[in-house]
């Protein structure tokens, strides 16, 4: 099987806080990985745990079109990236009429899916 991806991208989380999610998740089962990710105190979890059962959803919809014969119970993540998204450059008033720039960073998820 040549695995289901699915992606998010420019999601607003810098893809540093993102790996950290990612690195938990690499490698395990689908449903482990949901569990975990539903326990996960970060941010960044809910959105990689929603693009994960977007995966399963298009291995399921594959699966009907193709008739490939794709066991939906056991897909694991074989491969997660998180890459640097475009950032936004804001102004943050500063003291004695000064200016800082703040960087907002944002990240591109990738899922891919693949059956032991």
């Amino acid at each position: 099987m040549a695995g289901v991806r699915a992606k998010l991208m420019n999601y607003r989380v810098s893809a540093r806080k993102a790996r950290l999610v990612a690195d938990q998740v690499r490698g395990r089962q689908v449903e482990e990985a949901l569990a975990l990710l539903e326990l996960s105190p970060k941010r960044v979890a809910q959105p990689i745990a929603k693009l994960l059962r977007s995966a399963v959803a298009g291995a399921e919809q594959k699966n009907l079109n193709e008739r490939a014969g794709i066991d939906i119970d056991n897909l694991y993540i074989s491969k997660i990236t998180v890459d640097e998204g475009s950032s936004m450059w804001r102004i943050r008033p500063r003291a004695q009429m000064r200016a800082n720039w703040i960087q907002k960073r944002t990240s591109h998820i990738t899922v891919e899916l693949e059956e032991h």
